[in-house]
């Protein structure tokens, strides 16, 4: 055994292992229990980030502690390999797309490699693969059968940037989720998928997802956005039309002072003239801090007390929201009150608070609940009785219907780009629209492409893919050339692995062994993307009989992100951390600014790259340091010296091993004797802890072996349970630290003391094993054990065995003794400081007083200093 850890070795020795001895390949079993563990798949950008390293550590950690605590576990990993950095790319640097990726691939899938992570990579799955997207366009055409998916024109959110249009999920207050460009409504024809039919099965199963955090619920409730009202019709004046809107609020609707239309509205070109002021409107859509409007000369007749209402077309009115038209009542709803003050239109009070009045003019809208006034035959009603007395007499009288809203609004999945999956439509001009027949998928990308990034899609302009005959007439014919939303990608792909590559894509009795995914970890920026249209698309592969369940993912994980400082320079701008030194640029010598602490991003260069830091310090560490700065669904602070305990961490457990090399690998334990360390001869725990078989002592001579059965056995069960709730890997590291802590001065001498320390040490390398993998099984095999430790049982302790040694805990209010506690052995200082202050009797000495310190002292005592 060589003196020094030598990582580099190490690790390059035990992945090669790994990978020859296929030890990550899984296969059904019908005799065990299975656990699928699952990642989110990254797009291959060309190297993977520090948030890789976290999410997939994370993911290893949780695949390798299952499968060693005896379930069938699949780890799979793959490429979200199509969209615009691909194609952007190849524009910049005149390489094929298809070129670009497959070459990030490799380099990506070595980094994976080289990370230690346990992925079965016989089901790895690249979406740009004809073999993949095949089944894209296959859950296409199934849900154009069903009538889920359908072409429309409309008015689109256009990216000027990406050149290509956004679904609404895809808007982030305005801008391109993508490239924050302001996005602008354009009218095309677009396919969009129906995941408005499955509206109410989408809220209502949020109930049932019990594993996923309640933020990301809330965000899914919220964007499907349910709401219960009436939808009335004001019929416009001079026009054999009407203008139908919903509202929440008809306890409200006698206060009607504007009608709002939004700009996209099928009737806003009609009814505005100036075609100049409605194009800038339709400009400031979704800008939400700006609230501007036309008015269109045009009036609406309130239907329940004749009123004319003045129509306006509003930039804050979305035509999928509702029926894309409201009626304003600018008393009661601020953003109605804001616009009509700005616009001077008169404010109507129908509601008052219930023991007063409202002082006019209003400074504000009253949006409270309270009593109807101003209201006809309704005016003294309390409103919450009003809303339904109202909706009640405007389906009465034939003037609207009561119904059930829906924030959601279908998905548009056309996209003017070329790197995706073709739309597996054709154009007839006798048939009309005609979808590709099954057998003969896949439609396939052409090689041969001219992209500039502008404008249409540009396989409009290559005759070989476009120009086609119809499969029902046999005639001239053409392929729709707009491509599918990547996010038809990664849809599905989790239900894909079930199946080898080589395999049906929708093996069912694999899909009904494996599926659900009972962990899935990814960042919570996909809220409302990946993850409902992912729901969606389960919920219609079940409906065609492909999956056996209702939701895809039984737990979700949204890990943190890791953060850093940046360091700006007035010279050269933001600096990476290696251009910073000793406060100064490298390249200047200016004073450098050290921004916030936030997430790392290219664009203020305040990133660590994975391979440099793998270099440096090794894979091990990397893995152990991500894992132990943070829980994982808090943000990650990036520490340099954090890095560097990390790395000092594993250098001592190897050390430790070293120290004890000549002797430990002649130490053999069976299994009879394993189970029977620390039991009484009867086969129960010792309270005292003393192996059976130990030599006598006299009274006041303390065993050597008794603290450390209870050590292991106490640190089996701490890791063990931070890992099992809400894998606290930061504690149950910290529990490993400790452990070493302990052990390391310890000198066995007997064969007896030899026997429990070497049982000790093989249990506590198994613990370590999922945090840091190589180094596990490099020292399995120098303290003498065969085969691979990942194949090793996790393992069990014994409660009376791991009970925490009581201690006494003195604790001293400026110097003197106050109180005296007994807790557990081993607690942190933290912890030691907490239950001293929390005591009763402290609390009587320090009420009312100033804390100036308080100051634990090698775990058993605490003087707190207080003002006199």
């Amino acid at each position: 055994m060589n003196q020094n850890y030598d990582f580099k070795n190490i690790e390059t020795k035990w992945q090669n292992e790994w990978l020859k001895n296929k030890l990550f390949e899984v296969n059904e079993d019908s005799s065990k229990q299975k656990f699928y563990c699952l990642e989110m798949f990254p797009y291959p950008s060309g190297r993977i980030h520090m948030g890789h390293v976290r999410n997939y550590a994370i993911g290893d950690v949780i695949a390798r502690y299952k499968r060693m605590k005896g379930l069938k576990v699949l780890h799979p990993m793959g490429w979200d390999a199509f969209g615009l950095p691909a194609e952007n790319a190849a524009i910049k640097h005149g390489v094929h797309p298809a070129k670009w990726t497959y070459e990030n691939i490799d380099y990506m899938k070595n980094q994976l490699i080289k990370l230690g992570l346990s992925y079965d990579w016989r089901r790895e799955v690249t979406t740009c693969s004809p073999e993949y997207y095949k089944w894209n366009q296959w859950i296409f055409l199934k849900l154009y059968e069903r009538g889920l998916a359908y072409r429309k024109s409309s008015f689109v959110n256009w990216c000027p940037s990406c050149a290509t249009v956004l679904a609404n999920e895809q808007v982030i207050d305005g801008a391109c989720w993508r490239c924050e460009t302001q996005v602008e409504q354009k009218e095309l024809e677009q396919w969009f998928l129906k995941i408005t039919a499955y509206a109410e099965e989408l809220l209502k199963d949020c109930d049932r997802l019990t594993g996923w955090p309640e933020k990301v619920l809330t965000m899914q409730r919220n964007w499907i956005g349910k709401s219960e009202g009436v939808e009335v019709d004001f019929p416009i004046e001079g026009l054999n039309e009407a203008l139908r809107i919903f509202t929440t609020r008809p306890d409200t609707i006698f206060g009607v002072t504007f009608m709002c239309l939004s700009p996209e509205h099928p009737l806003a070109d009609r009814l505005c003239e100036d075609k100049e002021a409605l194009r800038r409107i339709r400009q400031l859509q979704r800008e939400p801090e700006i609230k501007e409007g036309i008015f269109t000369g045009k009036y609406a007749i309130n239907p329940l007390n004749g009123e004319r209402v003045p129509i306006w077309i509003a930039n804050f009115v979305l035509m999928e929201y509702g029926t894309g038209a409201i009626m304003s009542v600018p008393a009661h709803d601020q953003r109605d009150f804001e616009f009509a003050v700005r616009y001077g239109i008169p404010i109507k009070v129908v509601i008052k608070p219930k023991d007063s009045e409202l002082s006019e003019p209003l400074n504000e809208a009253f949006e409270d609940e309270g009593v109807m006034v101003n209201s006809g035959e309704f005016s003294g009603l309390p409103s919450s009785e009003g809303k339904k007395a109202v909706a009640d007499y405007i389906e009465k009288k034939g003037l609207g219907k009561k119904t059930i809203n829906y924030r959601l609004r279908d998905w548009g999945i056309s996209r003017q780009r070329y790197w995706g999956t073709p739309i597996p439509i054709i154009y007839c001009e006798k048939c009309g629209i005609v979808p590709v027949p099954e057998k003969d998928l896949p439609v396939i990308l052409p090689e041969n492409i001219s992209l500039t990034g502008k404008g249409e899609s540009p396989l409009k302009y290559v005759e070989e893919f476009y120009k086609t005959k119809c499969p029902r007439c046999g005639k001239e014919a053409r392929r729709e050339t707009d491509t599918m939303d990547t996010f038809v990608d990664s849809s599905w792909y989790f239900v894909r692995y079930c199946s080898l590559q080589n395999e049906d894509a929708f093996h069912k009795e694999k899909i009904k062994y494996w599926m659900p995914v009972d962990q899935y970890i990814g960042g919570i920026e996909h809220a409302v993307l990946h993850l409902l249209y992912a729901r969606f698309f389960t919920k219609v592969l079940r409906d065609i009989g492909i999956v056996p369940f209702d939701e895809p993912f039984e737990r979700l994980l949204t890990q943190g992100m890791v953060c850093m400082e940046s360091y700006r320079c007035p010279e050269h701008d933001y600096l990476f951390p290696k251009e910073v030194k000793d406060g100064k640029c490298i390249h200047c010598g200016s004073s450098v600014t050290v921004g916030r602490v936030e997430k790392m991003s290219k664009s203020k260069k305040n990133i660590i790259d994975p391979d440099e830091m793998i270099e440096q310090y090794g894979t091990d560490t990397v893995r152990v340091f991500t894992l132990f700065a943070a829980p994982p669904e808090k943000d990650l602070e990036w520490s340099s010296q954090g890095v560097e305990g990390a790395h000092r961490f594993l250098k001592r457990v190897y050390a430790l091993i070293f120290k004890h090399n000549k002797w430990i690998r002649e130490i053999h334990i069976s299994e009879s004797e394993a189970s029977s360390i620390g039991m009484t001869e009867e086969g129960h725990a010792e309270p005292a802890f003393y192996c059976h078989s130990e030599p006598k002592r006299s009274e006041s001579e303390e065993s050597p072996i008794s603290p450390i059965i209870s050590l292991i056995h106490r640190t089996i069960k701490r890791v063990t349970l931070d890992i099992e709730k809400e894998y606290q890997f930061n504690t149950a590291i910290a529990r490993l630290m400790e452990f070493v802590n302990e052990v390391y001065g310890y000198e066995p001498k007997t064969e007896e003391e030899r026997k429990v320390f070497k049982f000790a040490i093989r249990n506590f390398l198994i613990l370590l094993s999922p945090f840091a993998p190589h180094i596990a099984e490099e020292l399995w095999r120098e303290i003498g054990e065969e085969g691979f430790i990942l194949n090793e049982p996790w393992p069990t302790y014994d409660e009376a065995l791991a009970r925490e040694q009581m201690i006494e805990l003195v604790v001293q209010i400026n110097g003197k003794v106050r109180s005296k506690i007994m807790i557990p052995q081993g607690m942190s200082d933290e912890e030691i400081v907490k239950i001293a202050l929390d005591d009763e009797k402290v609390k009587q000495w320090v009420n009312g007083k100033e804390i100036l310190k308080v100051i634990p002292v090698k775990g058993k005592l605490v003087n707190i200093v207080v003002a006199n």
